[in-house]
């Protein structure tokens, strides 16, 4: 059966495989399993990894951790921005990398929300009250409304598509997610430090 799939049936179908077998293993053997395939990927040069528990087309060592750390040490909201983010990267049928960029970005906001308390607010409101209580480095400051403003602007991310709506890649998804990840980290890092 399993060599049908593997031999017969088209690329994603394997990866289909893969994915439904370590979602439905017993629970037991999901936590050795995961990095086993991983493992296995890696070796076979597949363009393919376990992150977070999705099956996404990431496979840099890096990438992989930034995202696993941000999901892991971040708040429940985050968490599941982070989660929702890769699993709309992760579709291999119909990804959305739309909106996997505005989950990625959502992340960093709630993160910057919980940590001043604040959760009206937007993104650049909750930037100010940080600068009153933590040290932002000005560029890091811009570079983060920078990112925020790619994805508001109006042929932006965030917005009802559009004619002049902004192409979005799975090149310009997995950046986001990755640089929002690092973000998130780096955020409640700075946040720790400073209470």
């Amino acid at each position: 059966m399993f060599r049908g799939v593997v031999m017969v049936q088209p690329w994603n179908e394997v990866y289909d495989l893969i994915d439904f077998i370590a979602r439905t293993a017993h629970s037991n053997l999901q936590k050795p399993l995961i990095p086993a395939f991983n493992e296995a990927l890696a070796r076979e040069n597949a363009g393919y990894r376990f992150v977070g528990g999705e099956l996404v087309e990431i496979t840099e060592r890096a990438e992989i951790e930034a995202i696993e750390s941000a999901i892991t040490k971040g708040a429940r909201d985050s968490k599941a921005h982070l989660q929702r983010a890769l699993q709309l990267f992760a579709d291999r049928e119909s990804p959305d990398y739309r909106n996997s960029i505005k989950e990625s970005i959502s992340a960093v906001e709630s993160v910057c929300k919980a940590i001043v308390g604040n959760p009206a607010g937007t993104l650049g409101d909750a930037m100010k009250l940080l600068k009153k209580t933590q040290t932002v480095h000005p560029h890091f400051e811009q570079a983060l409304i920078k990112l925020y403003a790619y994805t508001n602007d109006a042929g932006g991310i965030r917005h009802a598509l559009t004619d002049a709506s902004v192409q979005v890649t799975s090149e310009d998804a997995k950046f986001m997610l990755v640089t929002c990840s690092g973000f998130c980290s780096y955020l409640w890092a700075l946040s720790a430090d400073r209470s």
